[in-house]
């Protein structure tokens, strides 16, 4: 019970930062943030949100349905532009991975499972 109460409030939390600072970053992106600082500060063990944790990444796909349907909905405006779409996840990906490794080998970073 305890982690979806601090998964809830870092988002809560993020979301009213965002909106303090004009929704220059998504809240959703600032509660991540903070999650990750309160657990590295052990303000928040790891402990308290595994199960909740778990239950979400178990159940990922559930969260990709309103895309897809969005995605059939849209189509007539994606079809058109479908080149310019791919061309920039294959780029945006290339860049993700390539700062995700740069950043594991700098901060030394190894897995914790």
């Amino acid at each position: 019970m305890k982690g979806i109460f601090f998964l809830l409030a870092a988002y809560l939390v993020g979301e009213a930062l965002s909106r303090l600072m004009g929704g220059f970053m998504p809240g959703s992106v600032l509660g991540m943030v903070l999650l990750f600082a309160a657990l590295k500060t052990g303000v928040v063990k790891a402990a308290d949100i595994r199960g909740v944790a778990t239950f979400l990444l178990d159940n990922m796909i559930l969260f990709f349905v309103p895309i897809g349907v969005g995605l059939i909905a849209t189509y007539q405006v994606i079809g058109p532009n479908m080149l310019v779409i791919v061309a920039m996840l294959v780029v945006t990906t290339l860049l993700v991975i390539g700062v995700v490794g740069w950043l594991q080998q700098k901060t030394g970073g190894h897995d914790h499972a």
